[in-house]
């Protein structure tokens, strides 16, 4: 049998159709769910975000965040320059949001002391949100348990 141009415009059109529903069926098995619930009101926030990065660089001493060699706790040591610090500490799981945590911050003698104890070993992100003095500041730094 020999093809001819219209067996050719058959031939394309049915691999053109098939790749299409092929990309179809693909496009609903991809899981496209964001990393944020409120991923647009994150994005306008970010210019507030921004801001507190800037005064967390202003600091003379930087907010210090470290685990113990043991690893039971994670220790937050502020900064001296700043008095009466409010706000919050999060444990961020970027493999589990389901274990994630927050605190509030409630400094002794400058420094506070988390038990991490229990939790799922793995990579946490600290994400430290604070106000003193009338200044907004932001910390995040990652850690392994």
């Amino acid at each position: 049998m020999k093809l001819n141009w219209g067996h050719g415009i058959a031939i394309f059109f049915t691999l053109f159709v098939g790749s299409l529903v092929f990309q179809v069926i693909k496009s609903t098995q991809y899981d496209n769910s964001l990393v944020s619930d409120h991923y647009y009101a994150d994005d306008i926030n970010y210019q507030k975000h921004y801001n507190k990065l800037v005064n967390s660089q202003q600091l003379e001493e930087d907010l210090i965040i470290e685990k113990t060699e043991k690893g039971n706790f994670v220790t937050l040591i502020f900064p001296e320059e700043l008095s009466k610090v409010e706000g919050n500490i999060h444990f961020f799981c970027p493999s589990d949001s389901k274990v994630d945590f927050k605190l509030p911050i409630s400094i002794t003698a400058g420094k506070q002391v988390v038990p991490v104890e229990g939790l799922k070993k793995g990579l946490w992100r600290v994400k430290v949100n604070f106000e003193a003095g009338g200044k907004a500041y932001y910390k995040e730094e990652p850690i392994i348990l």
